[in-house]
């Protein structure tokens, strides 16, 4: 069932994500050669908490297996769930960064991809498509308009360019849950229901240089390239209205 948010709800994931974004904004100039992915998520840990929210990644999944960190740091050819470890971020590395925040029982989704240092024109072509395809596929985001519309604008501009589209992964209905329906893929394929206001969604394109296939690690968590090439990954949480869309995170740059 999809949830429609009253304008109470929206405030409070507007909070959320404002918060998420500033957090985001300040890490950013730590993310550079030399620092370990650990330090990173230990960093967050603390400003999501001095900040009073809670880290919404942290624990998520099955009993067996629970995502260990705040946020996900994926590297290179990896897409999306990276954990961080003591591995350090080198020049020339790709870095996708994916956090949520619970404010009070409202839930922020946001994920950008870093270019660090000297990175080859092949990924800074990449980088700057991938963004290109979450801004087309928000663009898309029509009340009234169907949901595969924003598979189709993401899709689109992706092969144009030359890029892979992951499609076994896909973005997702949230706010007061971190995952909720509908499904949001960047691939048309699955439901097609059409767009109301009050709708808030995680748009998020998984693109890739190689294949759109991907691998899941021995972890369980860390999703790769199927050939091993670079990936990047974008997202930000939207609201739709009749009249309007908007982007509840803010842009980074």
């Amino acid at each position: 069932m999809i949830r429609l948010k009253n304008e109470k709800q929206i405030e409070g994931i507007r909070k959320s994500c404002r918060m998420l974004s500033v957090m985001l904004k300040e890490l950013i100039p730590l993310v550079r050669p030399g620092i370990e992915t650990i330090d990173i998520d230990v960093w967050v840990q603390n400003w999501i908490k001095k900040a009073g929210g809670r880290p919404v990644f942290l624990g998520v999944g099955s009993k067996k297996n629970p995502y260990p960190a705040a946020i996900c740091i994926s590297i290179n050819n990896e897409v999306i769930h990276g954990i961080p470890k003591k591995r350090k971020i080198i020049d020339g590395d790709l870095v996708s960064l994916d956090c949520g925040i619970n404010l009070d029982g409202f839930i922020s989704d946001q994920a950008i991809t870093l270019e660090i240092g000297e990175t080859s024109p092949i990924a800074q072509k990449l980088n700057t498509v991938t963004r290109e395809c979450l801004y087309a596929g928000i663009k898309a985001a029509k009340a009234g308009d169907r949901l595969l519309n924003i598979a189709r604008a993401v899709q689109g501009h992706a092969q144009r360019s030359g890029f892979g589209v992951v499609h076994q992964f896909c973005g997702h209905g949230v706010g007061l849950e971190l995952h909720e329906e509908p499904r949001v893929a960047n691939v048309p394929q699955g439901p097609n229901p059409k767009l109301r206001g009050g709708m808030v969604l995680a748009i998020e394109p998984m693109i890739n240089i190689g294949t759109g296939d991907v691998e899941i690690m021995d972890d369980g968590w860390t999703v790769v390239t199927a050939d091993s090439k670079l990936s990047a990954h974008w997202e930000h949480t939207i609201v739709i209205y009749a009249d309007r869309t908007e982007i509840l995170t803010e842009s980074l740059y």
